[in-house]
């Protein structure tokens, strides 16, 4: 336990900060059919294909770290809502690959311009999107989420008291 004063730890805000901009996020696109998590799929696999990737699904969940079966799930309801096809990868039959339609390539890019303006306000407090502080918060995030987790310990008591 920290020594510290008492308040919200940097955990607790972390979350209360990304749960407020998911909400954020997912209000800012309602307008456009897209929640948050989708957003995150649709944009992703916009900036992919500007690189030429047409990504499987698996690397799709890796690019967003999002769980493969969640992004499974987020491809069909956006291929269901006409945003998304899925096909069959030539080289593995396993594996599906993703990209976006012509209606989702419309889509995504207006989507892409609600979020650019609501991180804008977002991120006011700090001098804007494009501000040092803005930048230093970014690289402080990034930071913190390139720090890999560690495996989960036991916590049976028969490993309680134990040194590893």
């Amino acid at each position: 336990m920290s020594k510290s004063a008492p308040g919200p730890t940097p955990g607790n805000l972390v979350w209360r900060l990304a749960n407020k901009w998911r909400v954020a996020v997912d209000r800012a696109l309602a307008p456009l059919g897209l929640t948050h998590a989708q957003y995150a799929l649709v944009a992703s696999l916009y900036g992919m294909r500007r690189t030429g990737e047409r990504p499987s699904q698996r690397r799709l969940a890796d690019h967003t770290g999002l769980e493969a079966l969640y992004v499974s799930k987020l491809a069909r309801a956006l291929e269901t809502a006409g945003l998304v096809e899925r096909t069959r990868d030539p080289r593995d039959p396993r594996a599906v690959q993703l990209a976006l339609t012509e209606q989702g390539q419309v889509v995504t890019e207006q989507a892409i311009g609600v979020v650019q303006q609501l991180l804008q306000q977002l991120l006011e407090p700090l001098g804007g999107l494009d501000s040092p502080r803005a930048l230093v918060f970014t690289d402080e995030l990034t930071t913190l989420l390139d720090v890999p987790l560690a495996p989960s310990a036991p916590t049976d008591e028969t490993t309680q008291g134990t040194t590893p």
